[in-house]
């Protein structure tokens, strides 16, 4: 995959606690993208859930993962590129979100438990807990070959992490 910059949509995905939100921002400005913040579009029930350290189903998240892929196809198809920041931890939710956008790619930030959950625990007003980090990487499916697909290491910088994709292609 060396063509990110061309691509209409990037999904920024991975654990809590990964850095979707930073590089993703940071992405979408870099590449002049709207940026969609996928936290902000889980229904109030969702929140309540994972508030209560409860982790969501498949079936909870289907909704979601729709309103996520809706937002990117709405700012492709008006000629904008989209960067979305959302987990995305199994390949059936990739798959899912494809369907929205078939050029689509996923920037998985990879990173270990311990890294997740001490960034978790440092964040201030969010409603992710410390205790939903291992079922995040119960639950993560890191993405085949076969997928459109790139990991990076997410205990880089985001400085250097958004420095390495959009040099990708040049």
């Amino acid at each position: 995959m060396n063509h990110l910059r061309t691509v209409p949509a990037i999904v920024v995905m991975g654990v809590a606690g990964c850095g979707k939100t930073a590089v993703g921002e940071a992405l979408a400005t870099a590449l002049g993208a709207d940026f969609i913040e996928g936290d902000r579009l889980h229904p109030p029930e969702n929140v309540s859930r994972m508030s209560r350290g409860e982790p969501l189903t498949d079936a909870l998240r289907e909704g979601w993962l729709d309103a996520i892929g809706e937002r990117i196809a709405t700012s492709v198809a008006d000629g904008r590129k989209a960067v979305a920041a959302c987990s995305a931890l199994k390949r059936a939710y990739r798959d899912r979100l494809s369907r929205f956008c078939p050029g689509m790619v996923f920037l998985y930030l990879k990173v270990d438990r311990e890294t997740a959950w001490r960034r978790v625990a440092n964040r201030k007003g969010h409603f992710m807990p410390t205790s939903l980090v291992d079922s995040q990487f119960a639950t993560l499916e890191e993405p085949s070959a076969d997928e459109r697909a790139v990991m990076v290491d997410g205990t880089r910088s985001v400085a250097g992490i958004v420095k390495e994709v959009i040099g990708r292609g040049q």
